[in-house]
C-alpha cells in the first residue's frame, strides 16, 4: 500500500499545479460552460484515470526507460527500414520535451504570480526562490521527488478538502447558469478532451520515471483508480470555488486565491500554502522528467538543470495568466494522439 500512495502523491503533485490550484484551468476549460463544466469535469477525470491505467500497464510489461522508449511502443512500423516513423518518434519526442519545459516555466511564473497579488511583491523575486528551491531537489534526482511529493501531496488535499468543506456549504449551483461565457455549449465535451490530452502530456513521462514502484497489475488498479478520485474532488472543489468571484474573473491572474482571500480571511494563507505547494510539486515532478528525458550523464543532468532554472527566471516575466491562456489549449490538441493511441489502440 505504501508504493501505491508513493505513487498516487506523485500523480496528483504532478496535477495539481498552478494552474489548477489557483483555477485558472477550472476556469479556461471548464467553468464558462456553467452545469455541463461539471460534467466536464467527470468525462475529464475518469479519461485522465484510464490513461494512467493504460501507461501503467505499458510500463509494468515493458522494459521502458525513456519517453523515446514509451513512443516506439505508440508509434509501431511493420518496415524496420522505414526510417520515417522513427523522425516521427524523434519529432512528437521533440514536442512533449518543449511542451514539459514551458509548463516548468508556467509554475516558475505561477510561484512569482501569488506573491505579487497577494503580498504585492515582485513576482521576479518569488520566480527566483522557486527556481532555486527545484533546483536543489534536481540534485538529489527521482527520490528526492517522490519523497517531497510524499510530504507535501497529502497536507495539500487535506487542506483543499477542508476549505472546500468550510466555503462550499452556500454555494448557489444554480447560480452557474449566469457564468456562462461560450455559445458553443456542445463543445463542454472537446474541452474535457484537450483538458486530459494536456495533462497526459505532462503526466506520462513522470509516470515513466516512477516505473520502479510497480509490482503487480492489482497496484496498477488501485493506484488509477484512488487518483481518478482523488481528482474528481479536488476539481469539483476549485471549480465551485469560482462562483464566489464577485469581480471580472477573466482579469483574475488566481480567481481561487481571490476568492479564498476575501471569502474566507483565515484561510488566506492556508490557501496560499495549496498555491505554492501544489507549485512546488508540479515544478520538480515536470523538471526531473524533463532532465531524464534529454540528459545524457550526471554532469550534462546538472548542468541542464541549471540552465533551466535560470531561464525559467527569465521567460517568468512573461505572466502566469497569459502563458496558460495560450499555451495549454495549443498542447491539449497536440496531444489527442497520443491519448487515442493509449486508450483506443493495442500496442
Amino acid at each position: 500500500m505504501k508504493s501505491i500512495l508513493k505513487v498516487v502523491f506523485v500523480i496528483i503533485g504532478t496535477l495539481i499545479g498552478a494552474g489548477f490550484a489557483s483555477g485558472q484551468e477550472m476556469y479556461l476549460f471548464f467553468f464558462s460552460y456553467g452545469i455541463k463544466g461539471l460534467i466536464g469535469i467527470l468525462i475529464s477525470s475518469i479519461l485522465m484515470g484510464i490513461v494512467i491505467y493504460q501507461t501503467l500497464k505499458l510500463l509494468n510489461k515493458y522494459e521502458i526507460n525513456t519517453y523515446k522508449d514509451f513512443l516506439d511502443l505508440l508509434i509501431t512500423t511493420k518496415n524496420k527500414s522505414d526510417k520515417s516513423k522513427f523522425n516521427i518518434r524523434d519529432i512528437v519526442n521533440c514536442i512533449i520535451n518543449i511542451f514539459i519545459l514551458i509548463t516548468f516555466f508556467i509554475m516558475i511564473a505561477g510561484f512569482g504570480a501569488y506573491f505579487e497579488q497577494e503580498f504585492g511583491i515582485n513576482s521576479i523575486i518569488g520566480s527566483m526562490l522557486l527556481a532555486i528551491l527545484t533546483f536543489i531537489v534536481f540534485l538529489t534526482s527521482v527520490k528526492g521527488v517522490v519523497k517531497a511529493n510524499e510530504i507535501l501531496v497529502p497536507i495539500l488535499i487535506l487542506f483543499l478538502i477542508i476549505i472546500g468543506f468550510i466555503s462550499l456549504r452556500d454555494i448557489n449551483i444554480p447560480k452557474l447558469e449566469n457564468y456562462i461565457i461560450t455559445t458553443n455549449q456542445s463543445s463542454f465535451i472537446l474541452s474535457a478532451v484537450l483538458y486530459c490530452s494536456y495533462n497526459s502530456i505532462l503526466l506520462i513521462p513522470v509516470l515513466i520515471t516512477l516505473k520502479d514502484y510497480l509490482k503487480s497489475k492489482k497496484q496498477i488498479f488501485f493506484i488509477s483508480f484512488i487518483s481518478t478520485a482523488i481528482i474528481i474532488v479536488l476539481s469539483v472543489i476549485v471549480f465551485l470555488l469560482l462562483i464566489k468571484v464577485d469581480v471580472d474573473i477573466s482579469k483574475l491572474e488566481m480567481p481561487a486565491v481571490y476568492v479564498v482571500s476575501n471569502t474566507f480571511q483565515v484561510l488566506r494563507y492556508v490557501y496560499g500554502f495549496i498555491i505554492l505547494g501544489s507549485i512546488f510539486t508540479t515544478s520538480i515532478s515536470l523538471g526531473a522528467s524533463f532532465l531524464q528525458n534529454v540528459s545524457r550523464n550526471k554532469r550534462s543532468y546538472t548542468q541542464i538543470a541549471a540552465i533551466m532554472c535560470i531561464t525559467a527566471i527569465l521567460i517568468s516575466k512573461i505572466g502566469f495568466s497569459n502563458l496558460i491562456n495560450f499555451l495549454y489549449p495549443v498542447f491539449g490538441y497536440l496531444g489527442l494522439l497520443q491519448i487515442w493511441r493509449i486508450i483506443i489502440n493495442k500496442v
